[in-house]
């Protein structure tokens, strides 16, 4: 009996033994399974997101060509709103009052439909802040089929756009093009005028910029304005910030060679080699020192020196609203009295004075009919015209400076590509390119 109980012990201890032998051969193999297929997995998604990416990266490349050769062709035109809001007096109303206008445009029939059956009423109107920048209105319904109003920018489409965003594919990506006017914002590079005599209204543009935008942000994000201006410091130390060009001559001196040879009397030539000092005048236009400028303030903002992260955020809550939407950081020296928006009116208008008073006169006339040029402006502010003799230098009423952004999506991936370009007339020339 005691032979058989420990026989039947064994048996049952190599059964058992074997079980837990299976047990770990089942979980070395699980494991060895779950991780090729999770690395065979990210490989593929690997692979993929290259696929996609090098589809997104060759579309948003081809599109970057199509709009430089498109951008040539457009001819930005101003239109006219004189039973309008103007654009630039949404960007500083709160929820009620943005609500409020929306309310009484309704009452007046001046909102557009998407469909053209439907019209507006009072009650159409649903919060659009909750998911809607409010300078980017653009017709829309919601899942209730409630109709979004179109606020129209000086171009017909929302401020700052030219033109209508355009959308369509190439090969698997699906591009987007957007077209803005820098001139439209305040250029940052006024801040760093290197004129002492008009450095204080310099610094008193800036701040009534910030003002503005609420830029502060004392509750939310304290200091802000101060290292914006410690950020400019720091540039200033490096290069000055010019609106006032002249042709310069730079000379140069080089030692030139030339040779000589003398006869000798065994027939033989000597050549003689001399040194002699040479003087080089190149003269440098004014168009070629602003592009240079242009493009090298283009690079300097967008680099570490500035934190844009803190340009960009927002200072309304559910709305797209930063400081960085309003300021040019391209290099741009000019404001286009035309399309620029009361708060980057004002700032510019400080340099000469009765800023406010002059942004609301240039509001109120260009609803009805745009400015042809600064002399039109002096004209029709007759009032004002030693205040815009002082700030001749820093408005223009034709905009020649505007961005492509160039978005492609192709699966998972995204490449973008933002062109800094100026345009006189047909020709386009690029300022700087940042691809993404």
């Amino acid at each position: 009996m005691a032979v058989e109980s420990l026989h039947t012990h064994n048996i049952r201890l190599r059964q058992g033994i074997v079980l837990l032998v299976t047990l770990v051969l089942l979980v070395v193999l699980s494991t060895l399974g779950y991780t090729l297929s999770n690395r065979l997995s990210i490989r593929r998604h690997r692979d993929q997101y290259i696929i996609d990416y090098q589809s997104a990266r060759y579309g948003c490349d081809s599109a970057v060509k199509y709009a430089l050769a498109t951008l040539q062709e457009i001819q930005p035109q101003l239109i006219s709103r004189p039973n309008e809001p103007d654009f630039s007096d949404l960007f500083v109303l709160d929820k009620d009052q943005y609500k409020e206008l929306l309310d009484q445009l309704a009452s007046e029939s001046q909102l557009i439909a998407t469909d053209e059956d439907e019209s507006f009423n009072g009650n159409d109107i649903k919060d659009l802040n909750d998911n809607n920048d409010i300078n980017d209105i653009s017709t829309a319904s919601d899942s209730n089929n409630l109709v979004s109003p179109k606020i129209r920018g000086p171009y017909g489409p929302s401020w700052p756009f030219v033109t209508e965003p355009a959308e369509f594919e190439i090969g698997s990506a699906t591009v987007r093009i957007e077209i803005q006017d820098e001139n439209a914002k305040y250029p940052l590079g006024l801040a760093l005028l290197d004129d002492e005599e008009v450095k204080f209204e310099s610094e008193a543009a800036f701040k009534t910029f910030c003002e503005w935008v609420d830029f502060d942000y004392e509750k939310q994000y304290p200091g802000q304005t101060e290292s914006l201006k410690s950020e400019l410091e720091q540039i200033g130390q490096i290069k000055q910030f010019k609106v006032d060009f002249k042709p310069i001559t730079r000379v140069t001196r080089s030692l030139t060679t030339t040779q000589t040879s003398s006869g000798q009397t065994t027939g033989q030539r000597r050549i003689t080699r001399i040194r002699r000092p040479r003087t080089i005048r190149k003269t440098i236009p004014v168009s070629t020192q602003i592009a240079e400028q242009t493009a090298h303030f283009a690079k300097i903002f967008h680099s570490s020196l500035i934190n844009t992260e803190s340009l960009a955020r927002p200072y309304i809550v559910g709305r797209e609203e930063s400081a960085l939407k309003y300021l040019g950081v391209w290099g741009s020296k000019e404001v286009n009295i035309n399309t620029a928006p009361r708060h980057v009116l004002e700032a510019a208008f400080t340099f000469g004075g009765d800023a406010k008073e002059i942004a609301e006169a240039i509001i109120q006339r260009r609803r009805i009919k745009p400015f042809k040029d600064i002399e039109d402006l002096r004209q029709s502010l007759f009032a004002y015209s030693d205040s815009i003799r002082k700030c001749e230098k820093y408005i223009t009423t034709t905009s020649t400076f505007f961005t492509i952004k160039v978005t492609a999506v192709s699966g998972v991936a995204e490449a973008s590509s933002v062109i800094a370009v100026t345009k006189n007339g047909d020709e386009v020339e690029r300022v700087a390119v940042i691809s993404i």
